[in-house]
């Protein structure tokens, strides 16, 4: 009796140890599939399978830079692959592309989605991913953040040194009838003096919602636009901004082919001096050396938009990037979302700034533009009313046409009352909707 007695109690203990075991392990490999695997060279991980990263830098893809970063993450997780697929007209096209659940693994964040949907298409990021985050009002919601910011930039003329001096310009523009005189001896010299792209259609956002939203000193300018009916006006930043720009068309101080697409064109034409200026983020500097520009040759300084002695200059993010809510392979992209946005060379290869508060940066021209004392504008998000309303009203902030049509637009008032009118009906539109 003492030995079944003993026998039982043996039993009983293995049969609890192995309950134990197994529960330890269920919540080992619970454990492994919640949380992202470590960013450090010193872990080795198992991670295999395919991915796809869907971008706006097809540039990046042709000239194997992406591919140049996804061996560097190979070596890490031998068994993981990292294949990449651009978009020419990202904004636009990757919407659709998240309707049908075909966006990839990882991606660029579409600027024009409401934060309140992010959670439709997004993962939500560990805290320990999100921490270094400059931009914290951005690609949040609820308390939640959705995606890392690639890089930090800011807006000025990119322009070409010796076609200055071809031309004859001995300082940079300060004011906006000294950057009339420099387009004008530009020209008389043979040369493009501001390529705005056009056809490319995405760089004249630059000329709308991007240089109105800072050029008041005002970061919320666009956020208050859902208070009024007709914030189209010839003589307030709207009017001002496309003013400038169609002054320039006007008087042929930019590219004669106006209807096509010579983004890739136009950086080779401003490395050689072929074109003088660009109205850019700082972004575009990477871009020009790349094609063959000479460090020395490129310089940078603030947008003079008026006659006043100062001028401001915004603080932007630029695309943040997330994990699809749709990829089979959660664990694999939040480790190359981990790895991409904090390892590679991305930021500092292509002219962006640091991504901490401090802004220094070694880029000579990032150097040049502060010399000129611009007053630095941190941007903030884009508030859902806002994107809400302009959805309503089918108006493409964020992709430039509607820039397009204003500058070809044989009477800029008529235009202006058209873009108001579906302005004005969009908000009678979300007032009746917000009615109990």
């Amino acid at each position: 009796m003492k030995g079944l007695k003993l026998e039982w109690t043996m039993r009983t203990i293995l049969l609890l140890l192995l309950v134990l075991l197994s529960s330890s392990c269920a919540n080992n490999n619970k454990q492994a599939q919640s949380t992202p695997p470590p960013v450090g060279d010193e872990v080795m991980s198992d991670l295999s399978g395919t991915i796809v990263m869907m971008t706006n830098r097809i540039d990046l893809i042709e000239n194997g830079t992406f591919q140049g970063y996804a061996d560097q993450f190979k070596q890490r997780y031998p068994e993981a692959n990292v294949e990449f697929e651009g978009l020419s007209n990202y904004a636009t096209d990757i919407l659709v592309r998240l309707s049908t659940k075909d966006a990839g693994d990882v991606l660029l964040l579409p600027v024009n989605l409401p934060a309140k949907e992010l959670d439709y298409f997004f993962e939500p990021l560990d805290e320990e991913t999100a921490a270094s985050e400059r931009f914290t009002s951005f690609a949040t919601y609820n308390g939640k953040r959705y995606g890392l910011s690639t890089g930090t930039t800011t807006v000025g003329i990119v322009y070409n040194k010796r076609a200055f001096e071809k031309a004859g310009i001995t300082t940079v523009p300060k004011t906006l009838d000294e950057f009339y005189e420099a387009c004008a001896k530009l020209k008389q010299a043979g040369i493009i003096p501001l390529y705005m792209n056009y056809g490319a259609v995405w760089p004249l956002r630059e000329w709308g919602n991007s240089l109105v939203n800072y050029m008041t000193g005002n970061p919320e300018y666009l956020n208050n636009m859902v208070n009024e009916d007709s914030p189209w006006q010839l003589d307030n930043e709207w009017g001002t901004s496309i003013s400038i720009a169609r002054t320039l068309i006007g008087k042929g101080y930019v590219e004669d082919e106006l209807f096509s697409n010579n983004w890739e064109i136009s950086k080779t034409r401003l490395a050689k001096g072929q074109a003088g200026m660009y109205l850019l983020g700082n972004w575009t500097i990477g871009q020009v050396l790349d094609v063959g520009a000479e460090p020395d040759d490129i310089g940078f300084f603030p947008f003079p938009y008026d006659n006043g002695s100062t001028h401001y200059a915004p603080i932007n993010p630029d695309w943040f990037m997330g994990v699809s809510k749709y990829t089979k392979n959660k664990e694999l992209a939040m480790a190359w979302l981990n790895f991409f946005v904090k390892e590679t060379s991305y930021r500092d290869d292509w002219g962006f700034l640091p991504a901490d508060g401090s802004l220094n940066s070694s880029m000579s021209q990032y150097r040049e533009f502060l010399s000129y004392k611009p007053k630095l504008l941190d941007a903030t998000v884009q508030s859902d009313a806002f994107i809400d309303l302009a959805n309503r009203a089918k108006l493409s902030f964020w992709s430039g046409d509607y820039i397009q049509e204003l500058l070809a637009a044989p009477d800029l008032q008529k235009a202006f009352d058209e873009l108001n009118a579906k302005w004005k009906e969009a908000r009678a539109g979300t007032s009746e909707t917000s009615q109990p």
